[in-house]
């Protein structure tokens, strides 16, 4: 059965490790993780080294930083279970390429009818950004509303959403079949 899970939480909530549990518990074999992010410095490659490394060889990899829409539909033909991570990384991406950054309302929209054309479930994992306060220049601003825009979308046509806390997965909207 195709199911859609929205994990969401702040930054260092434990949100890309419960989903990769999620995903694990649906399947042991034909698992793809669509990566969003790109590593613009050491840090950043050392962190993808540290996800690579808890995940695992058994799993299949794809780097999207922006066809993400594409990448879902492609691969839920082939998979068994997706996971997405993050969102928040592949709208930094939109924004940051003039082309898509004109067209971000179409990307989402393309998001949203992928996750309904998709073959098999998808989990993604995406940042809460609206507890925070409004940042103090333009590209933060359009940042945090895309963002906020994007989540309440996906939320809204995934079966279940988690919210992590501290580590703590709380349902904000349970899976009903």
């Amino acid at each position: 059965m195709k199911k859609i899970t929205f994990v969401i939480g702040g930054c260092r909530s434990g949100k890309s490790r419960h989903a990769l549990e999620l995903a694990e518990n649906i399947s042991q074999d034909k698992r793809i993780f669509i990566a969003t992010c790109v590593p613009y410095d050491d840090e950043m490659r050392q962190r993808v080294s540290n996800h690579q490394k808890e995940r695992g060889a058994d799993w299949s990899v794809a780097e999207v930083p922006i066809l993400l829409p594409e990448a879902i539909i492609e691969t839920s033909q082939k998979n068994k279970v997706i996971l997405v991570d993050c969102l928040t990384l592949w709208i930094t991406n939109l924004l940051l390429e003039p082309e898509a950054s004109e067209k971000i309302d179409q990307y989402i929209e393309n998001l949203t009818q992928s996750l309904e054309k998709a073959q098999c479930p998808v989990i993604l994992v995406s940042n809460e950004v609206g507890a925070g306060i409004v940042p103090e220049n333009k590209l933060a601003r359009a940042f945090r509303d895309i963002t906020g825009q994007v989540n309440q979308t996906v939320a809204a046509c995934s079966d279940s959403v988690i919210w992590m806390v501290a580590g703590i997965p709380v349902t904000v909207k349970p899976f009903h079949f």
